[in-house]
């Protein structure tokens, strides 16, 4: 299966925006190389600003170039991004209404070996309790690139969450994103498996573990988490009567907990959440770590029997 990393495409992105459209401006926090915006740099150098190891400052003046009619994309890596810089994104973002998008690189655990000072594990946390903030958690490269592009669409403040690692390319060129909306990848009658981002592979390898065993299960793309799609999610609920998320992340506030609060509100049903449990990551290689915190299908097939015993 062919792999990218939702950062690749991200680069790829940006060089197309900035050939439509002569109000996108980059800013990048000396990490070019690694959240590809250098690609934009390449093509486009009196657009792109390297504002240094100084996150609070580029995301002051990302708000500046907003106010001035930018288009402006701020990227650095997840974990300074929204912990480093997150009273500028509040204040003079957020609640300023601002457009400026705010697309994080090496986000999770797959980051690795730069360990636990560097895995943004709560980042969809923290941006979707700020009001005026869209949360984007593209699956692949396909879907990250639809996402950029959909993002410099809309008119406002959005966050997009990128990896580093490479991870299989789930969509074909021709799949229609749209922005809180969630996507069927796999239709199913006993359990609905609810994930977001990287993880979405294993997601989908479980469901096929699991029809080998009789258990039908339907896997959604809930790429949007904020806002997120109430409509699929009840809609999921009332078809399977069983609710399983998936996400690189911290079970506290992210997908897991978007999804409950729908639920509860709407259509109570057992549900299981499979993420990162209230701990902090380490250092080691991407997939070590997916499988020593319970992030691969081995988990979602465990989850998924767990709550069919309590449907």
């Amino acid at each position: 299966m062919e792999k990218m990393a939702t950062r690749d495409a991200y680069g790829r992105a940006l060089v197309k925006l900035g050939a439509e459209n002569k109000d996108i401006v980059v800013l990048d926090a000396d990490l070019a190389g690694s959240t590809r915006t250098k690609e934009f740099k390449k093509h486009y150098p009196e657009r792109f600003f390297n504002m240094g190891i100084a996150e609070q400052n580029m995301m002051g003046t990302a708000a500046g170039l907003a106010t001035a009619g930018k288009t402006v994309f701020a990227s650095t890596f997840a974990i300074f991004a929204t912990g480093r810089a997150f009273e500028q994104i509040r204040n003079s973002i957020a609640y300023a209404k601002l457009n400026v998008k705010i697309v994080a690189s090496h986000a999770g655990l797959t980051v690795g070996e730069d360990g636990a000072s560097h895995q943004a594990i709560v980042d969809i946390s923290i941006m979707r309790s700020l009001p005026n903030m869209m949360v984007i958690v593209p699956a692949d490269g396909v879907e990250a690139e639809k996402a950029v592009i959909a993002a410099a669409q809309y008119n406002g403040a959005v966050y997009i969450r990128m990896g580093r690692s490479a991870v299989p390319v789930i969509y074909q060129q021709d799949y229609d994103f749209t922005i809180g909306k969630a996507s069927v990848l796999k239709e199913g009658q006993d359990v609905s498996v609810l994930a977001c981002g990287i993880i979405i592979a294993e997601s989908l390898k479980a469901a096929e573990e699991l029809a080998q065993e009789g258990i039908s299960v339907k896997v959604i793309n809930v790429a949007t988490i904020k806002p997120i799609d109430k409509e699929a999610i009840v809609k999921a609920a009332q078809e399977t009567g069983a609710i399983v998320t998936v996400e690189e992340h911290s079970i506290i506030g992210g997908l897991g907990s978007a999804v409950a609060e729908v639920l509860v509100e709407n259509e109570p049903v057992p549900m299981e959440r499979v993420g990162v449990m209230d701990i902090f990551g380490e250092s080691g290689k991407p997939q070590a770590l997916l499988e020593k915190y319970g992030l691969t299908a081995k988990e979602v097939v465990s989850a998924v029997k767990k709550v069919l015993a309590r449907k």
